[in-house]
């Protein structure tokens, strides 16, 4: 009987079966691509939704991104035929358009963690993995709108592809504006993390822009959470001027000072040139690098040419300069120093 309950347990402890990757990640094999097309392939899987490439004879091929969601299939077509070639959409969205192509499995219903002031959910615009299977999860938090404006529901940012696409689950952690406070979303935000560790979880990152970014940041006095904290222009303090805005400083400084606990956690800050929300930048970069210093991994973007703003790692130029190098931060062994 010690040697049947042996073998049983040998048994279900065996990984299960590598199931396939989901077809649009195969799109850079399509038939037909040229070498060129294959790179531009490629790039466009790093593209937020909507998108759609278009392939027409001896390799003619476009790609279209972003935009009004029933635009993008017409614009790469024109854009494939404008020589007078007929061209066909070969790739949509999350899919393959192709005979006997299957559509991406989408995550299964009822897995949101919510209550009525927040909702950490997987975002449907992203392949899904599932817990057993995927690398990670990342969880991306929104900034809080101006004046009071709903955020919830808006995809995250680009950059998340290469995540996504190396097998992480993309969840967004949504709040509603009027109860949105700071210290309130980060116990939300800490709760729902470890309940995402609880599903089995190998792996989890927590990114945010602005105050998403802040809140991944105040996530540091806990060890454990996460393996990797992403900051994309942290902010929780309104506008230069505002009443609330020199207070920014001293709670850096409690946040760098109570990262103290999670010293093997990786970190990368994105700061950005003329950043309404950032009236202090050298001051800030001071207490990032103290931050970095303690961290089992740092990335510090500190004001990257060609990217001002509050938003400026929001676009594809932020993502194709810098998703991969964010990719492996989380993952790599040692990571990465600079990106």
């Amino acid at each position: 009987m010690r040697l049947i309950a042996v073998l049983l347990g040998l048994l279900l402890a065996r990984p299960a079966l590598a199931q396939p990757s989901p077809a649009i990640l195969d799109l850079p094999a399509f038939p037909g691509l040229s070498e060129r097309g294959k790179a531009e392939a490629q790039r466009m899987l790093t593209r937020n939704l909507p998108r759609a490439f278009a392939l027409g004879p001896e390799g003619r091929f476009a790609w279209q991104s972003g935009g009004a969601e029933g635009e993008v299939e017409q614009k790469a077509l024109e854009a494939c035929g404008r020589s007078g070639a007929t061209c066909r959409i070969i790739a949509r969205d999350l899919a393959i358009v192709a005979p006997g192509a299957a559509p991406p499995a989408p995550a299964p219903s009822g897995l949101e963690i919510s209550d009525m002031n927040h909702e950490t959910v997987p975002d449907p615009r992203f392949l899904w993995w599932g817990p057993q299977r995927a690398a990670g999860v990342l969880v991306f938090a929104h900034g809080r709108g101006p004046r009071g404006s709903d955020s919830r529901g808006g995809q995250p940012q680009p950059w998340t592809r290469h995540f996504n696409n190396a097998g992480f689950d993309v969840w967004r952690f949504d709040r509603h504006p009027n109860v949105d406070e700071a210290p309130r979303a980060a116990g939300w935000l800490k709760a729902d993390l470890q309940a995402l560790r609880a599903r089995g979880y190998r792996m989890v990152v927590i990114a945010g822009q602005s105050r998403g970014g802040w809140n991944a940041l105040m996530a540091l006095d806990t060890p454990g959470l996460a393996e990797a904290h992403i900051a994309i222009a942290p902010a929780a303090h309104g506008f230069e001027g505002g009443p609330s805005h020199a207070r920014q400083l001293d709670d850096l400084r409690q946040i760098v000072a109570a990262a103290a606990g999670a010293p093997r956690a990786r970190i990368a800050v994105a700061n950005f040139r003329d950043d309404p929300f950032d009236a202090q930048p050298d001051a800030r970069a001071v207490l990032f690098n103290e931050l970095g210093a303690r961290a089992g991994g740092f990335i510090f973007l500190d004001r990257p040419e060609g990217l001002p703003g509050h938003f400026g790692g929001a676009g594809n130029v932020f993502a194709d300069r810098y998703g991969a190098c964010l990719l492996r931060l989380a993952t790599a062994n040692p990571p990465p120093r600079a990106c």
